[in-house]
């Protein structure tokens, strides 16, 4: 009988368990296009996308986290690194 109890009472503390870790609410970052107005609160960067070889605009990605520990992926272009100077 003890070990009947036993197991029922710690597959009631597993349950609760895996009840607590499944009801986090993981926040997905927002993601913003910039422009020139955009006002940028940038505390960490996370990751940026690398910029390719190629003679034009392309598009650039910047994951970072605010001053709030909130994440943010910003959306924004660059000059490609594949044009020559002659």
């Amino acid at each position: 009988m003890k070990i009947l109890l036993t197991v029922v009472f710690s597959s009631l503390c597993v349950t609760a368990i895996a009840e607590e870790h499944s009801t986090e609410i993981v926040q997905q970052p927002t993601v913003n296009e910039y422009n020139y107005s955009t006002r940028l609160d940038v505390a960490k960067i996370i990751s940026t996308s690398e910029i390719p070889y190629v003679c034009g605009v392309v598009p650039m990605q910047m994951e970072y986290e605010d001053s709030k520990d909130q994440r943010h992926i910003l959306n924004y272009s660059v000059m490609g690194n594949g044009c020559s100077n002659g």
